[in-house]
């Protein structure tokens, strides 16, 4: 072919050339051996599978360095006296070691997931897509417990991800996008809905704007504490949540899936947002026994579970002069057949071997990667970190990982899979003296499931059905039977209502109201946002939410009567050592969750002063009050709908929940201004909402505010909330 272009020296006749095509279209030409039949490029080539280590069919050869090469086919700096052993060197590898454990490159994204732990392309790919990430779901079941070695950079690395679908704000198959559209809502009503852009860099310039910003640099990305944790996964969660609501408010592309969990945490990670980069071996700083997380991609954030996907998470450890895998981090969450029933014992299953995959033929799992990892760190004897994947009962398509602390590995085995293949087993045994976690949510399930009975309780359900959850009262402290007595009540008793100057508009959203739907005036109030998810979370905290009223026709479990609909988790008023009685969940409440409304009577024209007893002080509260700030949880700055609240509420002789919430100088619960109108009248509400995840059985508390009046050091208390920011007192 050279030579029908010209020679090297001499200039070529691009007029010869008489037909392109690309290389794909070229049937490959071999050249024909003494014991290989030749065929023309007018035949398809035979391809043939060969061991590397042979045998071979006739006419192939090995290749290097699978076969002692001569003296000129020896590459630079292969030794002429090295003799080869099985695969060409003279030195046996003892075992399969992961190629990046031979370097140490710099902390890239999140890795890629591969499907089982194979190289292959995924079973479930995404790519970005505006504000989605396009789904081709090849496989019905997706599994987490799978490792990839593949590194992902910037815009790519959403490109790759296999995750399943772990949030009710995952939304797919609809109508394509258009910046104007009208389509017909619930019972038939117009709605005309707008389709806003989400820019996902300016939502998180304005949260960081918001708050008060924490500079990480490399020494808090490489180990960081509670307070960098705590930061990056209430600026990931705010970020994520306010994706979701604009994305809400457009209409689904056909085939495009929304993933505002990976969106969001890929623009954190590209920001350097993030902590605990450095792989260790033990606990990971900043990250408590029992903590949960509602996203893979937040164990990423916090260094707690390196891969997004991958179910076994390993390093390189330099043994004398080699270096070996040793796994530092397992999840759990259902992909294999784990043996979980065991609060302190976990079966765990190795990765690999086409487990679940439609598309593939299921073999036998191999010794290599992340099973290798765990094989070494039995003989190794290090600790392990486990997190338990567990159904979210909120949220049927979701899981809530809960950190179960450090495990050792003691033995491991092979065994038969219901596939008939052979699977790899560990069994991980929890390490003594940690704090419990996946027993409290086992112990949790017994109760409910009346398997066992719930150790001092008092009364099964304090509210006597008021709610539509009960409320267990138990004192597992002392002999104290209960509270003094008040009349239970879930919401607030008016006098009168108060006039609202403005005349009040209801919304004619008969099935509920949608996001996006700019006809709703109850959405206009909002700033054209319903203020919550469709998983009932709020967005960020606002100085005043209208919900619809009374004469809106929209049914209870409209989106943005979040507040309205009674108890969402299971709540225990219980007996504390040394604050009284308190309040806490047997369910987790992920952050921005609605827990409950303050109930009691409205208190009208009276003053905080003119309360005399000290008894009603313990059960008043008082909007008027200075509050600190919510730390980086951001608050709206336009004002738009603020009020000068003068909301007095006493819960001494009538109330709820509410009333036994303590109080805390780092509270995991803050309250919210909500208004409710009907007929020119408005009742204004106060609504309780997690500032993050809670796990069950965590004492619920809210900053009581400080008084600024002439009395308000008579009024000051001990403060025993125990926490690292305690101001030493509350009123």
């Amino acid at each position: 072919m050279e030579q029908s272009l010209g020679s090297e020296s001499g200039p070529v006749d691009k007029s010869r050339v008489l037909n392109v095509k690309p290389l794909r279209c070229l049937v490959p030409i071999f050249p024909s051996s003494p014991n290989f039949p030749p065929f023309s490029p007018g035949q398809s080539a035979s391809f043939m599978s060969a061991n590397p280590s042979g045998s071979f069919p006739p006419g192939f050869a090995p290749f290097y360095p699978f076969f002692s090469p001569t003296d000129s086919q020896r590459p630079p700096g292969f030794g002429v006296n090295n003799q080869p052993g099985p695969f060409g060197f003279n030195n046996q590898i003892p075992g399969a070691v992961p190629v990046t454990s031979f370097r140490t490159p710099p902390p890239p994204p999140p890795p890629r997931a591969a499907a089982n732990g194979d190289t292959g392309p995924s079973r479930r790919n995404y790519r970005t897509h505006n504000s989605g990430i396009q789904s081709q779901s090849q496989s019905g079941e997706v599994d987490e417990d799978v490792y990839s070695e593949t590194p992902n950079q910037n815009a790519q690395y959403l490109s790759s991800f296999s995750m399943h679908a772990t949030d009710a704000e995952l939304t797919s198959k609809a109508k394509r996008s258009k910046s104007k559209s009208q389509k017909r809502g619930r019972k038939g009503q117009e709605v005309n809905f707008s389709s806003p852009e989400v820019d996902a860099e300016s939502f998180l310039s304005n949260i960081l704007n918001s708050c008060n910003p924490m500079v990480f640099d490399t020494f808090r990305r490489a180990d960081g504490d509670k307070e960098s944790v705590g930061y990056i996964l209430m600026v990931y969660d705010l970020l994520r949540r306010r994706i979701t609501q604009v994305e809400d408010g457009k209409e689904a592309t056909p085939g495009v899936t929304r993933r505002p969990d990976l969106r969001s945490g890929t623009i954190l990670m590209n920001k350097g947002i993030r902590t605990n980069i450095k792989k260790r071996i033990g606990a990971v700083p900043g990250v408590e026994v029992g903590d949960i997380f509602f996203f893979r991609m937040e164990t990423c954030l916090v260094g707690l579970h390196a891969p997004c996907m991958a179910g076994i998470d390993y390093m390189g450890l330099k043994i004398s002069q080699e270096e070996e895998p040793v796994a530092v981090s397992i999840v759990s969450s259902g992909g294999y057949e784990d043996n979980v029933e065991d609060g302190d014992v976990l079966i765990y299953s190795g990765q690999g071997g086409n487990i679940y995959r439609k598309d593939r033929e299921i073999i036998d799992q191999k010794l290599e990667r992340g099973n290798l990892a765990l094989e070494k760190s039995l003989h190794r004897g290090n600790e392990v970190r486990v997190t338990r994947g567990l159904r979210d009962v909120a949220n049927p398509t979701g899981k809530i990982y809960v950190y179960d602390g450090l495990y050792k590995i003691q033995e491991s085995w092979v065994e038969k899979g219901k596939a008939g293949c052979n699977m790899f087993k560990y069994k991980l045994v929890r390490l003594p003296g940690q704090p419990e976690a996946f027993a409290i949510w086992k112990s949790i399930q017994q109760w409910k499931e009346g398997l066992s009975s719930r150790a001092g309780v008092i009364l099964p359900d304090l509210t006597s059905g008021a709610e539509n959850l009960p409320v267990s009262l138990v004192n597992d402290v002392d002999d104290e039977k209960g509270p003094a007595y008040f009349t239970y009540f879930p919401s607030l008793k008016y006098s009168k209502p108060v006039t609202w100057t403005e005349p009040s508009v209801s919304c004619n959203c008969q099935g509920g109201c949608l996001p996006g739907n700019s006809n709703c005036p109850c959405i206009a109030k909002n700033g054209g946002y319903i203020p919550y998810t469709v998983a009932g979370v709020l967005v960020n905290n606002k100085s005043l939410i209208h919900e619809c009223g009374t004469s809106c026709p929209c049914p209870i479990n409209c989106r943005n009567r979040i507040s309205q609909a009674g108890l969402k988790v299971r709540l225990e008023v219980f007996k504390t050592k040394d604050k009284g009685w308190g309040l806490r969940s047997w369910d987790p409440i992920r952050a921005g969750a609605f827990i409950c409304e303050y109930a009691g009577e409205v208190i009208n024209g009276c003053n905080v002063e003119e309360i005399d007893s000290e008894n009603d002080d313990d059960y008043i509260f008082d909007a008027t009050r200075t509050y600190q700030p919510l730390g980086v949880l951001p608050s709206d700055s336009d004002g738009a709908h603020q009020v000068s609240s003068q909301l007095m509420i006493s819960a001494k002789n009538v109330g709820n929940v509410a009333r036994f919430m303590n109080h805390s100088c780092s509270p995991n619960v803050f309250w919210q201004p909500v208004l409710c109108k009907s007929n020119n009248e408005s009742y204004l509400h106060i609504a309780f909402f997690a500032t993050r995840h809670i796990p069950p059985m965590r004492e619920l508390t809210y900053d009581y505010g400080i008084i600024h009046s002439g009395k308000a050091d008579e009024r000051k208390k001990r403060c025993l909330c125990g926490s690292s920011k305690c101001r030493g007192f509350f009123y």
